[in-house]
């Protein structure tokens, strides 16, 4: 695919490049890959941390890639993409229960050697990370989704299969709970 033609597809909407991938054209699919996966790598950094970031990510575009076939064209490729990028996070965190102990040892390590020169910005993400991580995987979810990747409560609720009255109602409790987190930490409101 030449510059110009990669141009054009820039503007195509997502159902219409899955439509193309649909009659084999791989190149539509990188086109939906570099569009999305900054989005799902930002979701499953919030829900799962780094340390196989980019073996998740590249799991969730191959079950995307092989799961299209299946894909409801009445429904938003975005959203498909966020429920199986919620999927792809929910098997990595029971595989995290299970081996909590050295990950957690693992994942302390790495985070004592990143040090950089923003230490406040730093200092801010760790005590997000942390504070997500007191949260249940339901409220982690809806909060990562909407609150930081600024996904629609509508969507949030396609992607995690659940009311919209379910994401509002786990929004109240994520957010107050990240709130007591925070000020228990000394961050003033």
């Amino acid at each position: 695919m030449d510059d110009q033609s990669a141009g054009q597809s820039d503007n195509r909407p997502d159902n219409y490049l899955v439509q193309l991938c649909l009659k084999g054209d791989r190149q539509s699919f990188r086109q939906l890959y570099r569009r999305h996966q900054q989005r799902v790598r930002s979701i499953l950094y919030q829900l799962c941390g780094s340390s196989t970031l980019d073996d998740l990510v590249q799991e969730v575009f191959l079950r995307a890639w092989k799961g299209l076939p299946q894909f409801r064209q009445s429904a938003k490729f975005a959203t498909w993409l966020y429920r199986i990028t919620w999927n792809v996070a929910s098997d990595q965190r029971q595989s995290f229960a299970q081996g909590r102990s050295r990950l957690q040892m693992i994942t302390n390590m790495a985070s004592v050697q990143h040090e950089g020169p923003d230490l406040m910005h730093l200092h801010y993400q760790d005590l997000v990370q942390r504070g997500l991580t007191h949260l249940s995987l339901e409220h982690r979810s809806v909060l990562v989704l909407h609150d930081l990747e600024e996904v629609p409560q509508k969507e949030v609720a396609e992607v995690l299969g659940i009311p919209v009255g379910t994401v509002k109602s786990r929004l109240f409790h994520a957010r107050a709970a990240m709130r007591q987190f925070l000020e228990k930490e000394g961050v003033q409101p």
